[in-house]
């Protein structure tokens, strides 16, 4: 045969593989049908591997690997077609800013819902056929257990329900992966020994499941609480903690500033966890940062909850690498980007570019104080004076770092005052804007207009650099500074 002949045989076989495969995925989406109305589990790894074995065995060594990996593939897009008529979803009473939707999205590829259901309808709901697989957050994760015919011996220890899978008889399954959340989140920060001591905050349900995780650990656990034996003010008693954790929702926005212990009390405390993740760092944790303590917030229990419940949805393994992606991409996306730096640095123009870029909203915090007194800041200064000036600013900032995924610039005297600091740092990632001194513009501002640059320099900049994150040199155009922004900033 000639060349040309054998491309002809290729050419024909590869059609006919395209017309296989289209059949093949077409059958998948039939059997998925097929499973969901005779009440079949949508997935079935162990069917597979008994696939990947049997047709291996069909081909010599050479071709074992390959044919193994194409067939891999192969179901892997089946699977991807089966699951995508499942039918999953967030049980809840308010669930307006639920981030289950997008975690699980990005999970598993299957369809989810939001199932805002009243107290008196939750009876009803469950007995339906309305959903294949179910997260369950507050209020209803001890009201769900009666309407499961079985739980996980982590559900049964816990007391609670986060996730439901209905079975193939129809009867529901409620399992717990709150502890797998946990679980992750202490074990990515160092995990805790057998016969160490740790301290947690709170007994409701969140806490049962702290506790859960660290006594299968070994750890010897003292539990504080506003109504129980121990209070939060015998926190002093339990000086080897090496282990804090934070179960309430004490700090959590829009309470943002609270804490329940000082830190000082435990000074072999090495590890600090917050359940709350928002503000990203709650004063606790804020508290923990300036000591030198390791320290998280809750959102890695989050994502690692959610894992676990798309592993059993799907009946697929899905590896952490894959939970540290997500929790990096939902990080960014809840973090303030703010900058800080010497009047005229450019720190509204650099701002407005950035938070163009990045599809967020912009709050120039000098614009925000004029709103809220009704007037410019230089008559701000000559009417009432500085003192009245920061104070109104101090007010602004804690209303801006309240909020999330957000620019803000700041005035340029902004860190003169410690107390802006956790405002500012607790949603943030601050950005000390430079820029050469001959450049700084005057104009419309008091204290520059008053005072020698240099000094006011001088006096600033050891602030600039306690308050910053990272350092960015507006030297060149805004654009370039918005790169060296989103690139890591120059050195400080």
């Amino acid at each position: 045969m000639e060349l040309k002949d054998y491309r002809e045989r290729i050419d024909a076989i590869d059609s006919e593989l395209v017309r296989l495969f289209v059949l093949r995925m077409e059958l998948s989406s039939e059997i998925a049908a097929y499973k969901k109305a005779h009440g079949l589990p949508v997935l079935q790894p162990a069917r597979e591997q008994e696939k990947l074995d049997a047709l291996s065995a069909q081909v010599g060594d050479d071709l074992k690997a390959p044919l193994r990996e194409l067939y891999a593939k192969i179901f892997e897009l089946s699977r991807a077609r089966q699951t995508a008529a499942l039918r999953c979803g967030l049980l809840g009473e308010h669930l307006a800013h639920s981030y289950s939707p997008q975690l699980h999205t990005l999970l598993g590829g299957y369809g989810y819902e939001l199932f805002e259901i009243a107290p008196e309808k939750l009876g009803d709901f469950l007995q339906s056929d309305s959903f294949d697989a179910l997260n369950v957050t507050i209020p209803y994760k001890q009201a769900v257990v009666p309407y499961c015919a079985a739980l996980s011996e982590t559900a049964r220890e816990i007391g609670s329900v986060n996730t439901i899978l209905r079975r193939p008889d129809g009867t529901l399954f409620g399992d717990n992966t709150d502890y797998d959340g946990f679980f992750w989140l202490l074990e990515r920060n160092g995990g805790v020994q057998s016969g160490e001591h740790a301290v947690v905050l709170g007994d409701g349900g969140a806490s049962k499941t702290v506790q859960a995780v660290l006594r299968r650990l070994g750890a010897n656990v003292t539990v504080l609480s506003r109504k129980g034996e121990r209070g939060f003010d015998t926190l002093s008693q339990y000086g080897d903690a090496v282990l804090l954790v934070n179960a309430t929702p004490v700090g959590m926005y829009p309470d943002n500033g609270e804490r329940l212990v000082d830190l000082s009390l435990l000074p072999h405390c090495r590890l600090v966890l917050d359940l709350i993740y928002n503000p990203a760092r709650t004063r606790l944790l804020l508290d923990a940062e300036a000591r030198g303590i390791r320290c998280e917030n809750g959102l890695a229990m989050l994502v690692g909850q959610a894992k676990r419940a798309a592993e059993l949805f799907t009946g697929r393994d899905i590896p952490d690498s894959r939970c540290e992606e997500i929790l990096c991409k939902l990080s960014d996306q809840m973090r303030n980007y703010v900058l800080i730096g010497m009047p005229g640095c450019g720190k509204s123009a650099v701002g407005k570019l950035l938070a163009e870029k990045l599809g967020r909203p912009f709050y120039d915090a000098d614009a925000e104080i004029e709103k809220d007194l009704g007037c410019d800041i230089p008559t701000v200064f000559a009417q009432a004076g500085e003192a009245a000036f920061r104070a109104a600013e101090t007010r602004v900032l804690e209303r801006l770092g309240k909020g999330s995924g957000c620019v803000i610039a700041t005035g340029g005297g902004c860190v003169t005052r410690e107390e802006n600091y956790p405002l500012l740092r607790q949603n943030g990632m601050i950005v000390w804007l430079r820029r050469p001194l001959d450049r700084l513009p005057t104009d419309g501002r008091p204290l520059s207009q008053s005072t020698d640059l240099s000094e006011l320099y001088e006096a600033r900049k050891p602030l600039y650099e306690r308050f910053c994150d990272l350092a960015a040199d507006n030297d060149g155009t805004p654009e370039e500074a918005v790169e060296a922004i989103l690139n890591g900033g120059n050195p400080k």
